[in-house]
């Protein structure tokens, strides 16, 4: 924590993850101090939801949300450790919201001072030991909701066993996903009768998402295509590498290049829309002699989104563009980060390929058993599953309402987080 300390006081102005998330909690205490003069009413009861990053914060948000709409008297407090989480922090529309400091006794009594929660609500694995500590010694309940634990985390190590059971001990609500992650859970220090299998509240925000897309948007309407459409979404470099060449066999495949077959197009939105990793996906079709655009040319020239490659190089659009998927490819199964969510192109009744990097999904593997998706482990693989699926819309069809079959099948976390929540608040109150 010493060194935690300096380093924030210290940190330079730098593009830099690591630096950025340092910089940023310098003067954290004050400002969220202030802001609780601001606005904070005593007489109101507080909420105190944290969420990492974006991944998590899209399973605190339905929670959030619903909280509010039926509990208007509650005040809501929103943390996050990452800095990519900043912007998608002002949807949550809490009261407060701001980095979590680091875990020292000082931070986490000065946050407890400022917000005065009646409740402390961590969402997916991370709990912090001292302020767990700190806030139980003040009688504030701490739940964890959409919880996980996959077999091979290293949070089931002794070493990490050892630091945190206390933590996940005192917990006094804990909603798993699913029963084998309750047991994991368990194993892990959660006491059994805290524990209760809630789901994952992903699944109602990505349902909600597909069910409010509107389809008659300028922008949808303009991408618009009786071509067989691919959208990839959250891709890396790596996926890139085995989706590109994928892409290029199947386009000049003899299966597409009989009379009256319509050629398939990609849709593709890389995880990070910089110029560095724009520029190689731009170059490769180039050099495939396709014809390319980016979503800025084909908001602005009506004509560009018949291209062959549409490069999406903006964030918070791919949601709504799996709407105009056919298929889709989800990114991170060629990466070391991991899967990125399989569940949002399902909702759209899009099946789904992605990378042998999937063990650490759970919604992967019950896409893969439902039928609506398929693990590829190269580019030939990849291209003879997206030939079997776009020339044949029956086999599509089937596979596509699996997949939105099985995303609805696991609606309803939402409705029983809030339930947990709610019972520690009227132990509270």
């Amino acid at each position: 924590m010493l060194a935690a300390r300096l380093l924030t006081q210290w940190a330079p102005a730098s593009g830099s993850k690591l630096w950025r998330s340092l910089a940023a909690r310098r003067g954290l205490l004050e400002r969220v101090a202030a802001a609780s003069r601001a606005v904070r009413a005593p007489s109101r009861p507080l909420v105190w939801m944290h969420a990492p990053s974006v991944g998590e914060g899209l399973q605190a948000r339905p929670v959030a949300q619903r909280l509010r709409a039926v509990h208007p008297e509650l005040q809501l407090a929103y943390t996050y450790f990452s800095p990519s989480a900043a912007t998608f922090a002002a949807s949550i529309g809490a009261d407060i919201t701001d980095f979590l400091p680091f875990d020292g006794q000082r931070e986490a009594d000065a946050m407890l001072d400022a917000l005065q929660p009646a409740v402390l609500v961590f969402v997916k694995l991370d709990v912090w030991p001292v302020l767990v500590e700190r806030a139980t010694a003040r009688g504030i309940p701490v739940a964890l909701l959409s919880a996980t634990l996959a077999p091979r985390s290293g949070r089931s190590g002794a070493l990490s066993r050892l630091v945190l059971r206390d933590a996940y001990r005192a917990l006094e609500g804990v909603g798993a996903i699913d029963r084998d992650h309750a047991d994991r859970l368990e194993i892990l220090g959660v006491r059994p009768h805290v524990l209760h299998v809630t789901g994952d509240t992903r699944f109602d925000q990505v349902w909600a998402r597909a069910e409010q897309v509107d389809r008659q948007s300028p922008r949808l309407q303009s991408l618009s295509s009786t071509r067989p459409t691919l959208v990839a979404g959250s891709t890396w470099p790596a996926d890139e590498a085995v989706l590109l060449e994928a892409f290029g066999r199947l386009i000049g495949s003899e299966a597409f290049a009989a009379e009256g077959a319509m050629k398939p197009r990609l849709l593709i939105a890389p995880h990070e829309p910089t110029a560095a990793h724009l520029t190689p996906i731009l170059s490769w079709t180039r050099e495939a002699g396709l014809s390319c655009a980016t979503l800025a040319q084909a908001d602005v020239e009506r004509t560009a989104a018949a291209s062959d490659v549409i490069v999406v190089d903006r964030v918070g659009v791919l949601g709504d563009l799996y709407a105009l998927a056919d298929v889709a490819f989800v990114g991170g199964g060629f990466h070391a980060a991991g899967l990125h969510s399989v569940i949002e192109p399902a909702a759209f009744g899009a099946p789904v390929l992605f990378g042998p990097g999937h063990d650490m999904s759970r919604e992967a593997g019950l896409l893969l058993k439902a039928g609506g998706a398929r693990v590829v482990r190269d580019a030939r693989e990849t291209a003879t599953a997206l030939q079997d699926w776009l020339l044949a819309p029956s086999a599509r069809t089937v596979a596509g309402a699996a997949a939105r079959t099985l995303v609805h099948r696991e609606l309803g976390a939402t409705e029983r987080s809030v339930q947990l929540v709610q019972r520690l608040l009227r132990e509270q109150i």
